[in-house]
């Protein structure tokens, strides 16, 4: 059997406002798995796990030598020009930070999650 995507894993210096943020924003249910703080897709196909860790710095985006590089971003995606636009004021709201850089605002908003981790509302 080959393998399987997993849990996807952020690490943070501090779970718990990470978990609420992507709660909030995704509508997922908060619980626990291998007791670390988890978010649960309601379909029960994807599950995000969040890592405290004391020595966290998060990524620079856009890259610059010498600093911090992101190993991934998450990218959200909507399905029409409405939804793009109420999402991307929704993220806002929940405290996720515009990035001052952005590359095709009319496909893609780059932001910032509470622990500085980048991610993309993306229209379908």
């Amino acid at each position: 059997m080959p393998l399987q995507t997993g849990f996807l894993t952020l690490d943070c210096a501090d779970a718990k406002p990470l978990v609420a943020f992507y709660a909030a924003l995704l509508g997922w249910r908060e619980g626990v798995k291998w007791d670390l703080p988890a978010l649960f897709s309601p379909d029960g196909a994807y599950t995000m796990l969040f890592t405290a860790e004391s020595d966290y710095v998060p990524p620079v985006w856009p890259e610059e030598n010498g600093r911090q590089q992101k190993q991934m971003h998450l990218d959200f995606m909507t399905a029409s020009w409405e939804e793009y636009r109420a999402q991307l004021e929704r993220a806002l709201e929940l405290g996720a930070v515009k990035a001052t850089y952005q590359e095709n605002e009319n496909q893609w908003t780059v932001f910032y999650d509470p622990a500085g981790h980048p991610f993309c509302v993306c229209r379908e």
